[in-house]
Formats: structure tokens, C-alpha cells, sequence
């Protein structure tokens, strides 16, 4: 985590390495490649946004047609695969406090290779204090946006975007953080935005936003009152000492006026009845602790009451909270988490934004990017690249908290293709793609962590082995281990730094850091041989299915399918029989279910496919976008498409007459969330007409889409290749899921 500040506060000429405890590298990442830039400046923060362009290594796959080699050769791998840079672009993210603003801005200067802008748009009050310093630092000529408007878009872009964005806040719960199901339809909402005093606009669509009203009692009345009342001037110190007090010592409650009388009213006891009350007739001091804390009650619950009356008003149950007076600090989340629900009777409900402390500057980006287009792609948090959700708790002292609230560092990646909902979806507002959420299952939790330790020099031996020809693979080998070991261990302690945990989280995650390290396909030689073993194996395996009765073809081509599912090398109990046996072959697979990527797609899929063809089936077969452990990436799969068609007429016709289309997923993992597909693979779902959905793989439907409710008749099947696991559904290892279902009229 980059935290931006020292104990001591520093000075803005302190050099910037002193300032930040991160290397400055680390923290301004590809600097150098930076494009555009904006910046959010607030009254102790700075938030500042940059487009850059990131030059890293894809495994690419093609024929050997196109090279001029002969394939016919039994010892010739069925393509070659070849490294080669590729460039994306990429948002970074920085939240440093103000008082090393002019020792990032000279690091920013010299490490400027070339920027596309000359003009950096600036939002928050504290744009005009700082613009001479910005203009003459940058040399780049400060343009401000208007606050709201950038909040707005900065809000929208997150929501749209980002996973588990939204949470609720449940105090002394198990996990404190509760995030919400990613909406299809983010609109409408409220805004609540509290800064010195309070706005609350009502959002309507992506341009379309209304201030419908506010309050001057606010963050800064929070502020400057307990500042009088405590003598604090500062506001972490003044939420700290908050959390310590008890505000019935300084408030009037329902039961101090009426007594035992206050449940003949209905009323709780503990209500409180007058904010400060017994302070103007007790004759002794108050601490400043309970002070801070009746205060902090008072201004919550007034900000609570008003943002509900409004959502009640315009119809809207979804309330979204921000500004400086929240930044992730648990007592102010709590407080007004209590009084929506207390004044809604729940109707309402108060969330809260991981990404909270970035929206001006998010929007303000977006602001001066509308030539290139942003909202026209989908992006993607790059958790190697980002700072997660930190525990602010109020017990640790101010000083040893990162003052910036819950983030230092956010980084996004543009993904080449749109995201949507699949069409074939029931209910998308309450898809849920994981099947255990590990932040709330501890047992679970510890047991997963503790399996990707496990698994991690084998990842790592794995990749220095893609790579024999690279110099330096050990060293980046090394790099990358060290990181994803640190993610495992923040994860350890704050389980909900990414969102929700899950299983798919822990294997994207590994995927983002191995991509960091330039480690693009690890297994991309593994799924070659694989492949080519299959390709020679096919038509032997089609030709003993073709010679079996109709119920006896169909029994074999359910186990194939099952069998093929077997070889991944994410699963410890498969790789440790791959390493220990290369032997390990199609039939051995086959005995290891239980009755009582190369060879998945070959010899079990592409049989089923051929199968429902020789029915009049059209089919769809859709594969991830890019690598992930050994499952076949779409590159990979039209290849192979093209060396089974040469063999077998069924699949070239059904190919010549699209009545086969091979797609892409828009996934680079081994799990599916089914809310963010490929839109072109959407499009031809709706267009088709598909009627039946078949989900293969432990990740896409064991760890994933296990509940997922579809509209039309779906397969889930799978061999649960992970004992502990098996053992909880159970069954032993290398059991069947084999679950088929049909729509609820």
C-alpha cells in the first residue's frame, strides 16, 4: 500500500522519497507513458488522474499454414506460439495528502516523457489555491470543471464499471462491509454529498442530474463545532475521539424524559430525544470525547433524516453517500447507516462507494477525454496495480491511519471489447456469480488462502518454464511472487480490500499479477502439446462413439465431456498427477470419475458439439478472451476448429454454413460471471434464439454460476477436482456435477 504522508506531517520541500513510504515509481506508475492528466484538489487532499499506455506481452497463436511449415509430421505441435508486445491503455489513480502536492508535482515534472494535452483539468476548492503552483510545476495550463458535474460522472463510471463498488455498512458484523449486486441499470440514485456542508442531487441517466437540495450543517459544522467544543483542529483526531465516547452522557434520551412511560408510546428508551440536552442543566464538564460523539450523532442523524425524506419523496431507495466527511471511517458510516434506517423504517437503504475519494478526479478525466470516447468501452479494476479497501478502524491512533481515508492507489484497464448481461439471464439484478463468498464464510476463507499459498511456487515454476529463452524470467518470477504473496496477505486481514472474496477474485488476481510481471500464458506450451496429443486421438474417439447405440453414445459423451474436465492445472490434486505422471492420458481420466484444456475442448467438447450438430442444432461455442491456468483461449480454439474440420465433414460443414460459430467470452479467467460477457457473443445469444446454455468447468460452474438462474434450459457439469471442497458438497474427490435444469414457469 503506498501511503502518502509521514507520522511527523513533513514538509512540502521534503523530497518526495522521504514522503511517501512506497518507491515514487510505484506510485506514479508508467509515468513515462502518461497521456493526459486531471486533478481533484480538496481541502487536505489531492487526488490525481492520469491515461497512460501500457506495453506488455500476449501469447499469440497461429497456424503454421501461415509460417509455410509442414504440419503433417507427427513430432510438429499443431500452431506456434510466439510472445509479442502488445499496447493497452490504462487509468492510474494517485491520492497523496496536500502537503507533499508540490514534491509530487516535481517528481510528475521529471519523469513527464511527452503528454497529448497541454491544459490539465482541475475540480475542488482547492484548484484555485494551488494553480500557480500546478501551471508552473507542469507547464500545463489548468482548466477547472465544476464539482458536481464531476462527482456525477465520476459516481456513474464506478457504479457502471466496477464490481462491488456499492457496500453497506453493518457494525460489529462479520464482515463490517456488505457489498452490493452490480446493477444493469444504475439509475436513479441519490447523492448524497457531504463536504463542508451537504448536496443532495438526484441522478437521472449519464447527463441528466438534478440538485434538489442540501443542508449548511455538514462536514464542516462537524468540524469547526468540535474543534470549539474539544479544542481538536484535527477531524481524524476529532472521529477518534468520537469513537471513544458515549453520547448518553452529554444527550437527552426518550427514557431520561418519560422514564418507564416511553414504551406505553412505543418508543425505545435509548432514542435520543435532545442532542447536547443534558448539558444545559448538569452542573459538571463533559469529556470531550462523549461531546465529539453527541455531536457526530446530531449532525448523522440530521443528514440521515434529510437525505431519506428526499429519497421518499422522488421514489428512490437507493441512497449513495460521499465527501470528506465519510472517507471509510467506520463511525461516521455506522451513524448514518443507523439513521436512514431508523427514519425509512428500511425502505431506504445508505451505501457507501470503495472507490468514494476518486470521483471528482475520475470525472473530471472523463471531462477532458470525451474525444476518445470512454464511456464506449468497458474497464476493469487491475488489482495488481491497486490499493484495496483498508480497515479504518477508530482504535488505532490518527497518526499510525492513512489520513487519505481508504485509498492510495487505484489503476484501470481498458478492455478492448463492451461488457453486458447475458440475455439468458432471469433476473440480473440479483445475479450473484460466485457461489461462496469467502469475506463471510471464514472457515472457507482460511482454507482457500491457504491453497493459493500452497500453489504458488508451482505457478511460479511453471512460468520461469514458458519462458526458457528469457534472461530474466527468474527475476520476474520472483517480482511476481512477492506480490501476489503480499495481496494473499492483506487478504488475510482485510478480506474485503477487493470487494466480496471469492475463489474467482483469488485466481484474477494471480492472473493481474502474473500479466504485471509480463508472464502473459504460463501454461501456453502445456495446452500446445495437449492439443496436439488430442488432434491425433480424435477421430479414433469419434469413430468408437459413432459405432455405439444412440443411449450408450450419449452416456460416453456425457463422460467425455466430464473426463476432459479433469486436466486443469489450477487444481493441486490434477497437477500433482500431471507433474508426477506425463503419461496421464484421456482413459486414465476417464476411470478417475466417479459412478461409485487441450484434451477438454478436443476430445470431450467438440464430440457433444459434433453430437447436437448431427441433431440440427446451430451451436455457439464461446471461449475466454484471453489465458487463464490451461483452459483454451478463442485464438486457440478457432485453430484447433480448423485441424478437427479438415478431419471430420460434420464439423467443417456446420462451420462453412455458421451453423457453428466460435466466439469469444470476453473473460481471461477460469470462473464466468455472466454479467460482464462479451457483447458481441450477446448479440448473437438474443439473434439465435438460444435455448439451452451448457456451463463446463469447476470455475464456471462450481465456483461460479453454481445458483445462476437462467430463462431458458440449462447444464451445469463439472469434476470437482479439489478435495476440501468435494468433501463439503459431499462427495469424494473427482466427483460429477452433472446438474441439469429447467426454468420455473
Amino acid at each position: 500500500m503506498a501511503e502518502c504522508g509521514t507520522s511527523d506531517g513533513g514538509r512540502s520541500g521534503d523530497s518526495l522519497d522521504k514522503s511517501i513510504t512506497l518507491p515514487p515509481d510505484e506510485v506514479f506508475r508508467n509515468l513515462e507513458n502518461a497521456k493526459r492528466f486531471a486533478i481533484d484538489i480538496g481541502g487536505s487532499l489531492t487526488k490525481l488522474a492520469y491515461y497512460s499506455t501500457v506495453q506488455h506481452k500476449v501469447a499469440k497463436v497461429r497456424s503454421f499454414e501461415h509460417s509455410g511449415k509442414d504440419t503433417e509430421q507427427d513430432h510438429e505441435p499443431p500452431y506456434e506460439i510466439s510472445v509479442q508486445e502488445e499496447i493497452t491503455a490504462r487509468l492510474h489513480f494517485v491520492k497523496f495528502e496536500n502537503t507533499y502536492i508540490e514534491a509530487c508535482l516535481d517528481f510528475i515534472k521529471d519523469h513527464l516523457v511527452n503528454t497529448e494535452t497541454k491544459v490539465i483539468l482541475a475540480t475542488g476548492g482547492g484548484a484555485y489555491k494551488f494553480k500557480d503552483l500546478i501551471e508552473e510545476k507542469l507547464q500545463l495550463k489548468v482548466h477547472k470543471e465544476d464539482v458536481m458535474t464531476c462527482l456525477i460522472k465520476g459516481c456513474n463510471f464506478v457504479l457502471k464499471n466496477i464490481p462491488n463498488e456499492a457496500f453497506a455498512y453493518q457494525k460489529d458484523a462479520e464482515p463490517e462491509f456488505r457489498f452490493q449486486t452490480q446493477h444493469a441499470n444504475i439509475f436513479p440514485y441519490l447523492l448524497v454529498n457531504i463536504g463542508s456542508g451537504v448536496s443532495i442531487v438526484k441522478v437521472e441517466s449519464e447527463d441528466r442530474f438534478e440538485w434538489i437540495g442540501g443542508s449548511s450543517v455538514g462536514g464542516g459544522t462537524f468540524w469547526g463545532l468540535g474543534a470549539l467544543l474539544t479544542k481538536t483542529k484535527k477531524f481524524d483526531e476529532l472521529l477518534h475521539l468520537a469513537s471513544k465516547g458515549q453520547h448518553a452522557n452529554v444527550d437527552m434520551l426518550v427514557q431520561d424524559i418519560y422514564g418507564g412511560a416511553h414504551q406505553t408510546l412505543g418508543l425505545s428508551g435509548n432514542l435520543i430525544a435532545s442532542s447536547f440536552g443534558k448539558s444545559a442543566t448538569a452542573d459538571r464538564e463533559f469529556s470531550r470525547e462523549d461531546m465529539a460523539k453527541s455531536l457526530l450523532h446530531m449532525i448523522s442523524n440530521d443528514i440521515g433524516q434529510l437525505a431519506c425524506l428526499y429519497a421518499k419523496l422522488h421514489g428512490l431507495d437507493r441512497v449513495y453517500f460521499g465527501g470528506f466527511f465519510i472517507r471509510g471511517h467506520p463511525v461516521t458510516m455506522h451513524t448514518i447507516t443507523y439513521s436512514i434506517n431508523f427514519f425509512s423504517k428500511g425502505e431506504v437503504q445508505a451505501l457507501f462507494l470503495r472507490h468514494e475519494g476518486y470521483l471528482g478526479a475520475i470525472g473530471a478525466f472523463l471531462k477532458g477525454a470525451e474525444q476518445d470516447n470512454p464511456n464506449q468501452y468497458s474497464w476493469g479494476e487491475n488489482y495488481a496495480g491497486s490499493s484495496g479497501l483498508m480497515s479504518t478502524s477508530p482504535e488505532l491512533c490518527p497518526t499510525q491511519r492513512v489520513r487519505s481515508g481508504t485509498f492510495d492507489l487505484l489503476e484501470m484497464d481498458r478492455l478492448e471489447r463492451p461488457l453486458v448481461n447475458l440475455p439468458l439471464l432471469l433476473d440480473p439484478s440479483s445475479y450473484v456469480p460466485d457461489t461462496v463468498d469467502l469475506t463471510d464464510d471464514a472457515l472457507a476463507r482460511k482454507y482457500w488462502l491457504t491453497c493459493f499459498e500452497e500453489a504458488l511456487d508451482g505457478v511460479v515454476k511453471r512460468a520461469v518454464a514458458s519462458q526458457p529463452e528469457s534472461a530474466d524470467a527468474a527475476e520476474r518470477a520472483r517480482k511476481f511472487r512477492q506480490k501476489y504473496w503480499s495481496k494473499l496477505q492483506t487478504l488475510r486481514h482485510q478480506p474485503f480490500a477487493y470487494g466480496t472474496l471469492t475463489v474467482r477474485s483469488l485466481l484474477d488476481t494471480r492472473e493481474h499479477c502474473l500479466n504485471e510481471f509480463s508472464f502473459p500464458d504460463p501454461y501456453s506450451k502445456v495446452k500446445q502439446e495437449e492439443n496436439g496429443v488430442a488432434l491425433k486421438c480424435f477421430q479414433c474417439v469419434v469413430q468408437a462413439l459413432d459405432a455405439l447405440s444412440w443411449e450408450e453414445r450419449q452416456l460416453a459423451l456425457a463422460r467425455g465431456l466430464l473426463a476432459g474436465n479433469v486436466f486443469d492445472w489450477g487444481a493441486k490434486a490434477v497437477s500433482d498427477v500431471l507433474e508426477s505422471d506425463p503419461r496421464f492420458g484421456f482413459e486414465e481420466a476417464k476411470k478417475k470419475l466417479q459412478d461409485n484444456s487441450g484434451i477438454d475442448l478436443i476430445l470431450g467438447v467438440f464430440p457433444f458439439v459434433r453430437e447436437l450438430l448431427l441433431r440440427g442444432t446451430e451451436v455457439i461455442l464461446a471461449c475466454n478472451s484471453g489465458p487463464a491456468l490451461n483452459d483454451v483461449t478463442y485464438s486457440e480454439s478457432l485453430l484447433v476448429a480448423e485441424r478437427i474440420a479438415a478431419m471430420d465433414p460434420i464439423i467443417h460443414s456446420a462451420l462453412q454454413e455458421e451453423r457453428l460459430l466460435l466466439v469469444q467470452t470476453g473473460s481471461s479467467s477460469p470462473c464466468l460471471d455472466l454479467s460482464r460477457l462479451d457483447k458481441g457473443l450477446a448479440v448473437l445469444v438474443r439473434e439465435r434464439g438460444a435455448d439451452l446454455a451448457v456451463i463446463e468447468g469447476m470455475g464456471r460452474a462450481v465456483h461460479t454460476n453454481y445458483y445462476a438462474a437462467l430463462r431458458c434450459e440449462s447444464l451445469k457439469l463439472a469434476v470437482v477436482k479439489n478435495a476440501w471442497l468435494a468433501e463439503r458438497l459431499g462427495g469424494p474427490l473427482f466427483s460429477v456435477i452433472f446438474k441439469y435444469e429447467v426454468p420455473a414457469e
